[in-house]
C-alpha cells in the first residue's frame, strides 16, 4: 500500500507511560495500514492497549516512538498544539460517554467546534447532520433531555459534520441497552458509508465487529490477529 493509499500507516509505534523510574509499556511495537475508505473493528481484552492506539493514532497522545502517519500527516513529529490543529476537520471521535457539553443545545454541540475551526456554514452544516441522523426535531434540547441513544446519535452527527477524512470510535454502544446500540450501530455505518470516511471502531460487540471489513485484535500491546471479517 502506498502512502497516497494509506488513511493510517504506523511502523514501530510505541507508547510508554509512567515514570522513568517505573515506565510501563502500553505499545510494543505496532505496524498497521489501514486503507483510505475502510472500516476496521479493534477487539481484545481490557488492558491489552486498544484505548491506548486509538488515542495515538486520533493524535489526542503523542508516540513515544517510532513512525505514523495520519492523512498524510507526520503525526510523529508533532507536539500536542500541532496534534491538535492536525486532527480539527480530519478526525472526528465517538466515545462511549458522550461528551456532550450540558449547557449547550443539540444544534450548538454540533455546530461549536465546526464554528472554532473557521467554517462559515457550521449551523447549517450541523442541522443537517442532526436532521441526518434523525434529530432534527430535536435542535434545541439540551443533553439531560435527551435519550442516551438521542445524546449518541449528537455525538455522531458533532463528528461527522465537518467531514473528517477518518472516523475513531471507543465502545460507541458500550453505555446502549441491545435494541438502541443495534441502531446506533447502523446509523454510524450508514453515515460513514454516505461520507467514504476511514472507520476505526473499538468494540466488545459481535455485531459491530461484523460490520466492518477488517477485524484486528490487540494483545499486551502488540497486534496478535488481523483478517477480514
Amino acid at each position: 500500500m502506498t502512502t497516497s493509499q494509506a488513511a493510517i500507516s504506523a511502523r514501530n509505534l510505541t507508547l510508554t507511560l509512567g515514570s522513568d523510574a517505573a515506565p510501563v509499556e502500553i505499545l510494543k511495537g505496532i505496524d498497521l495500514d489501514i486503507a483510505k475508505g475502510e472500516t476496521v473493528a479493534l477487539l481484545g481484552p481490557s488492558g491489552s492497549g486498544k484505548s491506548s492506539l486509538m488515542a495515538v493514532l486520533s493524535g489526542l497522545e503523542r508516540a513515544s516512538g517510532g513512525t505514523l502517519t495520519v492523512a498524510g500527516q507526520d503525526f510523529a513529529a508533532m507536539d500536542e498544539d500541532a496534534l491538535a490543529h492536525a486532527r480539527r476537520g480530519h478526525i472526528g471521535i465517538v466515545l462511549q460517554a458522550f461528551h456532550l457539553l450540558p449547557t449547550m443545545t443539540a444544534l450548538e454541540n454540533v455546530a461549536t467546534p465546526m464554528e472554532l475551526a473557521g467554517a462559515a456554514d457550521a449551523q447549517a452544516r450541523a442541522k443537517a447532520e442532526l436532521e441526518a441522523v434523525g434529530l432534527g426535531h430535536r435542535l434545541g434540547h439540551y443533553p439531560q433531555q435527551l435519550s442516551g441513544g438521542e445524546q449518541q446519535r449528537v455525538a455522531i452527527a458533532r463528528a461527522i459534520a465537518p467531514r473528517p477524512e477518518l472516523i475513531f470510535a471507543d465502545e460507541p454502544t458500550g453505555n446502549l441497552d441491545a435494541a438502541t446500540g443495534h441502531e446506533i450501530v447502523e446509523l454510524l455505518f450508514s453515515r460513514r458509508a454516505e461520507t467514504g470516511a476511514t472507520l476505526l471502531v473499538i468494540t466488545h460487540d459481535p455485531e459491530l465487529a461484523e460490520h466492518c471489513e477488517r477485524v484486528l485484535t490487540l494483545g499486551d500491546g502488540r497486534i496478535a490477529t488481523d483478517s477480514a471479517a
